[in-house]
């Protein structure tokens, strides 16, 4: 096909340069930028963004992803040759075209005769291929039709699953159940007297996936930084579905304080939403659980006797916090509820699993996403300054770690005492500051917080005490807390905003950003620290850099300092 079909002229003064291997740089100091971009994010998926050049990728799923939301192939290529300052390679054009063209030649479709659901493939080559594997073929016993077949509605999300790990996209139409009807609203002023009006971003991720109440919207993926108000996007949709809810979060701590943002923000009522956890068992019109309980049962032989709680309510949509976490029995669960409307929220979809298609499959496709430095610059989340301090091992301790394996290095270098000192030092720094001290081995995180007097939270301090101690720190009484990995996610600590990681979960990305996040809710100054203390010449500083590589590709840099035991502590 010929350029002269979708642009004018090449202008050099455009920001995007479009590379062969169909990935995107887009210069961030260019007056098309932020046009360009709200273009791009329609049909390739952000990949990093540091300061100066943004990466995109156009991917099989980004390209199906935006043929799901109406968006023709000659609008993306239209796109590329809009806003790019060089010729756009044919190859991309070609490798687009090929990828577009296999979305919608297999759509799932509602029976209207029973509780199933029919598979049309629309291409005779797909169904050949489709017959051709095993894994397919088991899907297809039922013809109905030419190119249809039926398929049991329970099956739906593990036909999706299969269909996509074999290059085949599926266009799931088939729609959703309604769910018992829950009239619910957002308010105008919080209980507390305060206006409520959502952010900008916030009313496009609604909109991006509630698409306007038709079968195209209801199930997806929003990606947004920790303290940019996912929650606030959350009950948005629950108040536009308006429609029995069920709510899953990472800790109970979560699930009050989703209960508490409900309750502030909506005209719905305390005795409309129950608590599902260990402490209580309630299933109202709006019930918020945890994954830990859903789990939860007694041995590997037995069942799990709170999965129950899918089935419990005829929900019309559930939502997924921190999405990217799912444990494998919910995935399973959540392949036989695909009739349900279903909301995946979190910071980052990376999972060292590498399972993150799963959560598009069965949960949907991501509906909107943007950078973590786009939103520090307008001011929604603080601006953050992370510091890496590299520790010296103890000479007495030197040689148990040369002649250890490599768990038993990872144990010793990221337990190093010498990591106690450093803090007292920060300490010092920070002493009218809102501090998290966070860690991943309890036996250290104990003498941290015995030696420096401050509270200890882990996964076995009791709820009500955990409630208590977040609730002194958000007043202030508290100045700070030593907090295990059970501080990842989803706490609702708005005033912190100096954080030090002494130990962590090897590399992995997902806890970095998470951690980062803990400290990135907007406040008065709008400025965190985030420091990370690393034993030098070890394999932790390996695993730190894995770590941080997630975040340095958000555009976040980390100042490097070394530490000597014989030396006070002076940072910029």
């Amino acid at each position: 096909m010929e350029k002269k079909n979708w642009s004018n002229t090449i202008d050099p003064t455009n920001p995007l340069i479009v590379q062969s291997d169909s990935s995107l740089l887009l210069e961030v100091y260019n007056n098309k930028f932020e046009e360009a971009r709200n273009e791009l994010v329609k049909f390739a998926e952000l990949v990093k963004s540091p300061e100066h050049i943004h990466t995109y990728q156009i991917s099989s799923i980004s390209i199906w992803n935006a043929s799901a939301m109406g968006i023709k192939f000659e609008e993306i290529v239209a796109v590329l040759h809009k806003y790019s300052k060089f010729d756009v390679p044919q190859n991309v054009v070609e490798t687009i075209r090929i990828i577009y063209s296999r979305f919608g030649k297999v759509e799932l479709l509602k029976d209207t005769t029973d509780e199933s659901v029919i598979l049309h493939i629309k291409d005779s080559k797909i169904e050949l291929e489709a017959f051709s594997m095993d894994k397919l073929k088991k899907y297809l016993f039922n013809k109905i039709s030419d190119g249809k077949y039926k398929i049991d509605i329970l099956r739906r999300g593990d036909l999706k699953v299969d269909f996509f790990n074999q290059n085949i996209p599926i266009y799931d139409i088939a729609g959703y159940t309604p769910g018992d009807p829950l009239e619910i609203n957002i308010v105008k002023h919080t209980k507390t007297g305060k206006d409520f009006v959502l952010r900008q971003y916030q009313k496009l991720a609604t909109d991006a996936f509630y698409q306007s109440g038709t079968d195209l919207g209801g199930h997806g993926t929003i990606v947004l930084p920790c303290g940019s108000g996912k929650t606030i996007i959350g009950i948005d949709i629950l108040t536009r579905i308006k429609s029995y809810t069920l709510i899953l979060a990472t800790s109970v701590a979560s699930v009050h304080q989703w209960i508490k943002e409900i309750l502030d923000k909506t005209d719905i009522t305390e005795d409309m939403i129950g608590e599902y956890t260990g402490d209580k068992k309630e299933i109202k019109p709006i019930t918020v659980s945890t994954y830990q309980i859903l789990i939860y049962r007694k041995d590997k032989e037995s069942p799990f006797p709170h999965l129950g709680i899918f089935q419990a309510q005829n929900w019309g949509l559930i939502i997924y916090d921190e999405v990217h976490l799912l444990p494998a029995p919910i995935f399973k669960i959540t392949s036989g509820i695909q009739s349900k409307r279903r909301l995946g929220l979190t910071a980052t979809l990376i999972r060292e699993d590498g399972h993150e298609k799963d959560v598009f499959c069965l949960i949907g496709p991501k509906k909107f996403d943007t950078p973590w430095k786009v939103l520090e610059k307008q001011g929604w989340i603080s601006e953050a300054r992370c510091y890496e301090i590299k520790i010296p091992l103890l000479e007495e301790q030197t040689i148990d770690y040369l002649t250890s394996d490599l768990k038993s290095k990872f144990t010793i270098a990221a337990q190093n005492p010498l990591k106690l000192l450093v803090i007292k030092d920060l300490l010092t720094k920070y002493q009218d500051q809102h501090i998290l001290i966070i860690g991943h081995y309890i036996d250290q995180l104990k003498t941290i917080s015995e030696e420096l007097n401050i509270p200890l939270i882990t996964g076995k301090t009791p709820n009500s005490m955990r409630d208590e101690l977040y609730k002194k720190f958000r007043e202030g009484e508290i100045k700070a807390l030593v907090v295990s990995k059970v501080a990842n996610f989803s706490i609702d600590l708005p005033d912190a905003n100096v954080l030090f990681q002494v130990s962590g979960t090897y590399g992995s990305r997902q806890e970095e950003a998470q951690r980062l996040g803990r400290i990135l809710r907007p406040k008065k100054h709008n400025v965190s620290y985030f420091y990370t203390l690393t034993t030098k010449d070890s394999i932790e500083e390996e695993y730190a850099h894995k770590r941080q590589r997630f975040l340095t590709e958000q555009g976040y840099n980390y100042e490097i300092d070394y530490w000597k035991p014989e030396e006070i502590l002076c940072l910029k």
